[in-house]
């Protein structure tokens, strides 16, 4: 059974980085996509950054390019975002999440991910 483990979240100030982790288990990922959704209270969950697990390649949510990089080390299993500049609409609960790239797989799509991690908080304070 597949696993994602998130960590690396916690409380900032305003214009602070963080660097989240997701560890990956469980299943070959090869032919999967790895994304970051987040989602804030009363919000849709929304996708930040994806990365198929095969080739790297990368796609990302418009309003966050340049303010965060999403990238994998396929020896360790790990997925990573790094935050920058981070401002207080960015406060939300991040989720990695993993989806098989199949007919119909859409990165922004939360139900084209069938697996999921069960999130880390990210709190930024001005």
């Amino acid at each position: 059974q597949a696993q994602l483990v998130e960590s690396g979240g916690g409380m900032v100030q305003v214009g602070e980085t963080l660097r989240l982790s997701c560890a990956a288990s469980g299943r070959d990922f090869s032919t999967y996509a790895l994304a970051w959704f987040r989602q804030a209270p009363g919000k849709a969950r929304e996708c930040v950054a994806a990365i198929t697990w095969g080739e790297g390649s990368t796609d990302y949510k418009r309003s966050m390019r340049g303010r965060c990089t999403i990238s994998r080390d396929v020896g360790k299993n790990v997925v990573y975002l790094q935050l920058k500049n981070l401002q207080p609409e960015d406060t939300a609960a991040y989720f990695c999440a993993a989806g098989a790239l199949i007919a119909g797989y859409k990165t922004s799509n939360p139900l084209s991910y069938g697996y999921w991690g069960q999130g880390t908080q990210v709190t930024v304070s001005s």
